[in-house]
């Protein structure tokens, strides 16, 4: 999918003072204006948003909500969920609003960079705002770094956080844990060790140049070798042919069950008996 063109302009001119000859300020009720499900601020304070309607209560609404209108008649939010929530605290009947045609690419980029500019992402949702806008809009890092004003090696760091575990997503997602944080946590590879450390961070407060230390110190460390559990029923064949045929025997197997069986001997005459033997009991 070819990504539009003339995106940077439009927001040049959304994040301008609302108050532009431009831009046409009107009213609409309330509960004609739904949230965008797919922008990627997912949390909010409940805090923040009391002390916004508070002054929203004291001042007014002065910053009008954008939004695009919907084909089932309704309005969606391109920027300024916030104060839609906080007037939906203060049970406003009406906001002024700003109504923008704006596609589904286009209102994606517009939440994200708004989210971005005012730093309210934490480290999650914004790792899953760069990745929708690759998996729903064909994207490739750089051009999400150029949609964002960041470089292509910070947005592929921001990716990497959603490979930790999900305990750790869920410390990142709480403000527990900071990017830098997490990036350093990654380095410890193993999906327990890095749930262990991240919960040891909270505790202690570690640093990232701590983490960083100690993922060095963890690396440099000799790896034991995985230790193979095999069916014990191979084992007992071992030793019910060693004393059936009064020689060693051993057993290799693999994860298919697939191996190869060991018999010892050691002169011609022993091998002829040995074979004798096995010819008999066939």
């Amino acid at each position: 999918m070819a990504r539009k063109k003339g995106l940077g302009k439009g927001l040049d001119a959304l994040f301008q003072d609302n108050g532009t000859p431009s831009d046409e300020v009107t009213t609409i009720r309330l509960s004609e204006i739904e949230p965008n499900r797919n922008q990627p601020r997912k949390d909010f304070d409940e805090a923040a948003l009391a002390s916004l309607a508070d002054s929203i209560r004291q001042h007014g609404l002065i910053q009008p909500l954008i939004v695009r209108p919907m084909a089932n008649g309704s309005y969606q939010i391109i920027a300024g969920e916030r104060r839609w929530r906080a007037s939906r605290m203060l049970g406003l009947a009406e906001v002024p609003v700003v109504i923008r045609e704006m596609d589904d690419q286009q209102v994606m980029e517009v939440a994200l960079i708004e989210n971005l500019q005012r730093e309210d992402l934490n480290p999650i949702e914004e790792a899953m705002g760069y990745r929708q806008l690759m998996e729903e809009y064909h994207f490739t890092q750089d051009q999400v770094a150029n949609s964002v004003g960041k470089s292509r090696p910070a947005i592929a760091n921001s990716l990497r956080l959603l490979n930790l575990p999900e305990e750790v997503i869920a410390l990142l997602q709480q403000g527990d844990l900071s990017f830098g944080q997490g990036k350093a946590i990654l380095a410890f590879e193993d999906p327990e060790k890095m749930v262990e450390i991240a919960k040891l961070t909270v505790k202690k407060g570690l640093t990232v140049r701590q983490l960083e230390a100690m993922a060095k110190k963890e690396q440099q460390q000799p790896k034991q070798k995985a230790i193979k559990i095999r069916d014990s029923y191979f084992d007992e064949v071992e030793i019910a042919l060693s004393n059936e045929l009064s020689r060693k025997i051993k057993i290799d197997v693999n994860k298919q069950d697939h191996g190869t069986l060991h018999i010892d001997f050691y002169s011609k005459e022993e091998l002829k008996e040995l074979a004798k033997k096995l010819a008999e009991n066939m």
